[in-house]
């Protein structure tokens, strides 16, 4: 008979409540880990100095040969992913490729934090992609942050800042905001497709990368093309970690904390990535914003949270 089983209920109880807080503690901490790893990565593009298009393709590729013996041990100790779900990572993973694409290019026009903090218009834009694909209702949480985003988006991009104005800000805002476009259509996809492929972590990334891969080399033309000559052993480095940190750490940790939490406690969690993605570019990039901007910055990270239903909880939004 197992120790739990012989305690009196009230002892049962409290052990119960003592592992789901270790389980919650354990999975929110991974989650945590993910944001992190993701909020350097910008930092680790500009370090880097490669073209945009180069360092999309290689932070995919470099990851797929990383993640295909971690998918074939998950097959092996686990299940095969079924054709369906094969099919939706190859779809998701398409969407991923535009995204890391268009994120990366708008790096170097309005640097590694405000670029980190654009990107997260893709929690405002799921609910609109529910709406339009799966006719779920939009709730006026979403109408009230849909305003406040947009006007974030306008102080990070200048507009209220005539200094700032200029053809790289409103390029580098709008692909920002387009790559944040194809994250939520990721996100979507993948939550569509890991329904029936419960447990699986390394397989649907695998085959989400690899398809991301191809990707960014078909949309490569479009920012300048791939050139890998010229490029240094430290810059190589750089690349490589770019791969490993944001992209196969990364996504295994939010994928296995976020699968034991709730949605709104994973997105939470995620919030700090912009907030650490900006005071990281500051340390280590010198890139300061100006108070504009990092007033915008916070408008944007707020309508997120009001979005996700973090903020007024109390005061129920219908």
């Amino acid at each position: 008979m197992p120790l739990s089983r012989s305690l009196p209920p009230q002892d049962r109880l409290r052990t119960v409540e003592v592992t789901d807080r270790r389980t919650t503690l354990g999975a929110s901490t991974l989650v945590l880990a993910g944001a992190l790893c993701l909020s350097i990565s910008a930092i680790l593009v500009k370090l880097a100095g490669v073209d945009a298009a180069t360092t999309a393709v290689a932070r995919c590729a470099i990851a797929v040969v990383v993640l295909a013996p971690l998918a074939w041990r998950e097959k092996a100790r686990v299940r095969a992913m079924s054709r369906r779900g094969v099919l939706w990572s190859i779809a998701a993973g398409a969407a991923l490729g535009i995204d890391y694409a268009a994120w990366t290019a708008s790096i170097y026009h309005v640097g590694a934090g405000i670029s980190t903090v654009l990107i997260n218009v893709q929690v405002v834009i799921l609910p609109a992609l529910a709406f339009l694909i799966d006719r779920e209702k939009v709730s006026r949480r979403f109408l009230i942050t849909l305003p406040l985003m947009l006007f974030g988006i306008s102080l990070v991009g200048g507009l209220w800042n005539e200094s700032l104005r200029g053809p790289d800000t409103f390029l580098g805002v709008t692909l920002g905001v387009f790559a944040g476009c194809g994250y939520a259509v990721y996100l979507f996809i993948t939550g569509r497709g890991t329904r029936g492929d419960p447990g699986l972590f390394a397989q649907p990334l695998a085959w989400a990368t690899a398809s991301a891969a191809l990707a960014t080399i078909v949309v490569s033309p479009l920012s300048g093309g791939i050139d890998v000559t010229g490029i240094s052993p430290r810059s190589w480095a750089l690349l490589a970690t770019l791969a490993v940190v944001g992209q196969v750490f990364s996504w295994l940790f939010i994928h296995h904390g976020g699968s034991t939490l709730p949605t709104t406690t994973t997105s939470a969690l995620l919030l700090v990535q912009p907030v650490l993605a900006l005071g990281l570019s500051a340390l280590v990039l010198s890139e300061h914003p100006t108070q504009l901007q990092l007033g915008g910055a916070v408008v944007v990270v707020g309508s997120v949270a009001i979005a996700n239903g973090l903020l007024f909880r109390k005061r129920e939004l219908p």
